[in-house]
């Protein structure tokens, strides 16, 4: 397929590095626990909904409260079947409500309107498994991580934790010019964000296209993870599996594992990030050198000083 690959322009502030994320108690488990009449007829209607049967086991009461609320937050309007289904998340769409703080109004997950979501406005509901996901892996990402310090221990709050660090993940990729689907709100276990291209339609991983113009598809990719870097952030499981192509845009996705440059396992992390992409390219006809495409991710800004995260090898 030829596409053009059309870079985002990156914001003036790609975010903080020390930014401190809740993960404490949210107005869903309160719902959870208060059972009131609205929210038991709530449950009731989604689980007698014979799409979602199948994945009883993805809908515990809390995740119910944590969509009933983004529900009445103005953020989903109706929910739909699913979209794609894994061990850990499912992800399922939805019409985007007019909660009118998220998205910006002409942003893509807007639909770009002046007047915030519109209602017709196809939205994706990721909703992770609290009870099969892989609670080590994840262990793995979030251990180091200083916005995750003195985070507890148990599967339930590491899930929790999981969830909003993929929304401050991609909030933070989107300022720094990085084309990720754009996040729109997070309760508990649930992110809605931009569905990008449609449920009957979707749109198609990197390994499923036939790429026509892979130099170009590949300084798109390297130009990415290079803001990603400079903006703080290394995906930590990049791969033609997790970028999409729609419209003409490479879309980069699965954000919920990138760590910060300051994590202890960062710099193993970019260089396989570099040896999944470069193998990639190669493949399709392109001599990409693994450690070549290092030294352009991590180069310093002009101007910037040298050691900005170079220390996350050591």
């Amino acid at each position: 397929m030829s596409e053009e690959f059309v870079l985002l322009e990156p914001d003036d502030q790609p975010g903080d590095e020390w930014e401190q994320l809740d993960v404490s108690d949210t107005e869903a488990d309160r719902i959870a626990l208060r059972q009131d009449r609205e929210f038991d007829e709530f449950r009731k209607r989604i689980k007698d909904t014979e799409q979602f049967k199948l994945q009883e086991s993805v809908f515990d009461d809390a995740t119910l409260a944590a969509i009933y609320k983004l529900v009445q937050d103005g953020y989903v309007d109706a929910f739909g079947g699913p979209v794609s289904t894994g061990k850990e998340a499912s992800v399922f769409e939805a019409l985007g409500g007019q909660a009118g703080e998220r998205p910006e109004p002409g942003s893509e997950a807007a639909g770009g309107g002046p007047e915030g979501v519109h209602s017709e406005r196809e939205v994706a509901v990721k909703v992770y498994r609290i009870n099969s996901s892989n609670f080590r892996q994840m262990r793995d990402y979030l251990e180091g991580d200083p916005r995750f310090d003195g985070i507890a221990s148990d599967k339930k709050a590491v899930v929790l934790a999981w969830t909003r660090k993929e929304f401050a993940n991609l909030e933070r990729a989107r300022k720094a010019g990085v084309r990720v689907p754009e996040p729109i709100a997070v309760q508990r276990n649930v992110l809605v964000m931009e569905l990008v291209g449609h449920a009957e339609d979707r749109a198609r991983r990197l390994n499923e296209v036939d790429v026509e113009n892979p130099e170009t598809a590949y300084e798109v990719v390297r130009e990415y993870m290079r803001r990603l870097y400079r903006a703080g952030l290394i995906h930590g499981d990049l791969s033609e599996y997790n970028m999409i192509i729609h419209d003409g845009e490479l879309v980069i996705i699965d954000m919920g594992q990138a760590v910060t440059v300051h994590h202890p396992n960062a710099g193993e992390f970019l260089d396989r990030d570099c040896e999944n992409v470069a193998t990639f390219f190669t493949r399709q006809g392109i001599d990409v050198d693994p450690d070549d495409l290092r030294a352009y991710v991590t180069e310093p800004e002009s101007g910037a000083e040298s050691d900005s995260g170079e220390s996350s090898d050591e």
